[in-house]
């Protein structure tokens, strides 16, 4: 295949990033120039930088480093656990057909389930312990936001783990490594790549998390991605909702070669 003919099947791939990646970002930081009257202003980017703003990116950031480590704690005994099953390609696919369910139905059946009359509250009454007041609050939007994510954090390392060659482990058990040793100084080591992966597939979405904010926390946890849409859908200042999404946006560009970086070990 010629150079020239190469490029032609590429074409359709650099319209499709111009139009729907470069041009709404750029618009995104046109809009981010002007105040809600229309005029041109830089205030919408002092203004980021006050205490309230500040302290929705720690929190956007908190609450996505949990939603990580929470999911990396399912997800790696549970890849692990499914490169050693029989139909483990079955396995993958009951566990990546949750992710073709639109979030907003998951959303509310979880408001089903963790409900004053929902099934988790009522097995607890069962037990004696009473009616607990589980939806809108932090665990609620952690333990959903990790259900979510979690499809995302097995995938890549379920890929990483069949990508290991077998010869490697069975050298280390040859020379005395008891399992866990062998997990933590051979496994684990030849599986950072897929942890990289699945860290930044989990950890960049829930930065911009809004929808379970309103819906499972009851706007009782306050990110990015919440002042985002209040200020588009509520407060129509498109200024400063397009500020917020640019400093998202660049908090994206920074942190996705730091968590897809590093050289990968040899195999």
């Amino acid at each position: 295949m010629s150079r020239n003919s190469r490029g032609l099947y590429l074409i359709p791939y650099y319209l499709w990033m111009v139009l729907f990646v470069a041009l709404p970002v750029i618009l995104v930081a046109y809009y981010s120039l002007f105040d809600i009257e229309g005029h041109f202003t830089l205030s919408n980017y002092a203004n980021f930088f006050t205490p309230v703003y500040l302290k929705m990116t720690l929190s956007s950031f908190w609450y996505a480093l949990l939603i990580t480590f929470f999911s990396l704690l399912v997800a790696y005994p549970a890849a692990y656990a499914l490169t050693r099953t029989k139909h483990k390609q079955l396995w993958m696919l009951l566990i990546i057909l949750p992710t073709w369910i639109n979030l907003l139905l998951k959303a509310y059946a979880f408001i089903g389930i963790f409900g004053t009359y929902g099934p988790v509250n009522s097995l607890l009454q069962a037990a004696g312990l009473g009616e607990h007041q589980i939806l809108f609050n932090d665990f609620s939007f952690v333990f959903v936001s990790v259900y979510i994510f979690i499809p995302f954090m097995i995938m890549p390392i379920f890929n990483a783990l069949e990508d290991i060659n077998p010869t490697l482990i069975a050298a280390s058990r040859d020379l005395g490594a008891s399992s866990f040793v062998t997990l933590r100084r051979v496994i684990f080591p030849l599986t950072l790549s897929g942890v990289r992966s699945g860290c930044m597939a989990v950890f960049i979405p829930a930065l911009s998390l809004f929808m379970l904010t309103r819906l499972i926390a009851g706007n009782k946890v306050i990110t990015l991605g919440t002042a985002i849409e209040q200020h588009f859908l509520v407060t129509q200042d498109w200024g400063m909702g397009s500020t917020v999404a640019v400093f998202l946006i660049l908090f994206m560009a920074v942190l996705m070669p730091i968590l897809g970086g590093g050289k990968e070990v040899r195999r």
